[in-house]
């Protein structure tokens, strides 16, 4: 369920609850969307605790596409997963994007619980590379998107508890 996020640069750092509250403003009025982002916020706020940042930038295509990079094992160089990064300040995603990078490309700022929503959506990646600080060689937490899929799952579960009676039973 990919849908246009509003732009955050220029805003002011937003904590995440009110990065939360935005992601569900911004859904689909669909009577299902805003439910499911208020169901699965919890697991999104605690990936979004482990990390440094509110915000990261992610770099973009011209027409709005995540840069997707495919790494290699170096043992076993058929095993591949692909991966989008996102650098803590503006800075290091124009070091990033101007080393070997040829398309052009711009660093987007996004509030971090929108960049796992979206990884969630994004079949063609492995994970998300959060660089936690401008040393881009160390430091750096990766999100599989299996592991935010299964923490999402056992928070839908969560809600589905048997202690919870259906609200249709007579």
């Amino acid at each position: 369920m990919l849908w246009p996020l509003p732009r955050s640069r220029g805003q002011v750092i937003m904590d995440l609850e009110a990065q939360i509250q935005l992601l569900i403003d911004n859904a689909p009025h669909d009577g299902i969307t805003p439910q499911l982002v208020t169901a699965i916020a919890p697991a999104l706020k605690a990936i979004a605790h482990q990390l440094s940042h509110s915000q990261y930038y992610i770099l973009q295509s011209v027409e709005s596409e995540w840069v997707l990079t495919t790494l290699s094992n170096r043992a076993n160089p058929r095993l591949e997963k692909r991966v989008i990064y996102a650098f803590p300040t503006l800075k290091d995603a124009s070091l990033a994007s101007s080393a070997g990078i040829e398309e052009q490309v711009i660093a987007t700022e996004i509030p971090v619980t929108h960049i796992l929503f979206q990884l969630v959506a994004l079949e063609t990646v492995d994970s998300i590379v959060f660089f936690e600080t401008s040393d881009m060689s160390t430091n750096a937490v990766e999100v599989r998107r299996s592991d935010l899929q299964n923490r999402i799952q056992q928070q839908l579960q969560k809600k589905r508890s048997p202690r919870q009676v259906p609200p249709d039973i007579a």
